[in-house]
């Protein structure tokens, strides 16, 4: 597929057809995170994979809190419920992690000069953004790839759940997960997009100064 049409294409998918991911394409859509830029070549990184049933459940479990009838199909019910009824028939979760030590290990060694590792040093945290472009990286793969993916956050009470259940160490930082799969006729829970229109080009892009539209 050509670039601009993997960008055109990406979308957000909520819900999923039963049908399981090739293990070889999950293996490229890695692959490709690991090419993503980061900053002093750091690669603070770290992917948590997940395509058992039993690992997937066990995700779910850890990162949403039980809600009641969830499993119910009521007309009344609220959106959050139909969202997560449909992320939860992805076949694969990647828990995309940061790693602020690595960079600040990374900035005081002596080829860049700094000689602690004070971290008012960084402008913006480089480990959260840099493991950010790894997972559009991913995100984009999975539409090359025919497939369909949805990047979203953990709820931040079930993080400490999500690190004991999967034995992640306190230094990597889950910045989200994505779901993956293959599309299907049911779009599952509307996102934004279908509530807000996408902002034009000349709206957020200012030409050598600021300006307003």
């Amino acid at each position: 597929m050509e670039f601009a049409e993997v960008v055109r294409r990406r979308r957000m998918v909520r819900a999923y057809a039963d049908e399981p991911v090739d293990p070889a394409v999950v293996d490229r859509m890695l692959e490709n995170a690991v090419r993503a830029p980061s900053a002093g070549f750091s690669q603070g990184w770290a992917f948590l994979r997940l395509d058992t049933p039993e690992d997937l459940a066990r995700f779910w479990a850890a990162t949403s809190p039980p809600r009641p009838g969830l499993a119910m199909v009521d007309p009344n019910e609220k959106p959050e419920s139909r969202w997560m009824r449909g992320m939860r028939t992805a076949p694969v979760v990647i828990v995309p992690m940061s790693n602020r030590e690595a960079y600040l290990d990374r900035y005081a060694e002596p080829d860049n000069g700094w000689t602690d590792r004070d971290e008012a040093r960084w402008p913006v945290p480089y480990w959260h953004i840099d493991t950010g472009m790894a997972a559009l990286l991913i995100l984009q793969t999975a539409v090359d790839e025919g497939l369909g993916a949805c990047f979203f956050g953990i709820p931040p009470e079930r993080i400490p759940v999500f690190r004991a259940e999967f034995g992640v160490p306190e230094e990597y930082t889950p910045i989200g997960a994505i779901t993956v799969g293959h599309r299907t006729d049911d779009a599952g829970a509307k996102g934004s997009p279908a509530r807000r229109p996408r902002k034009p080009v000349d709206e957020v892009v200012h030409r050598g100064g600021w300006h307003t539209p």
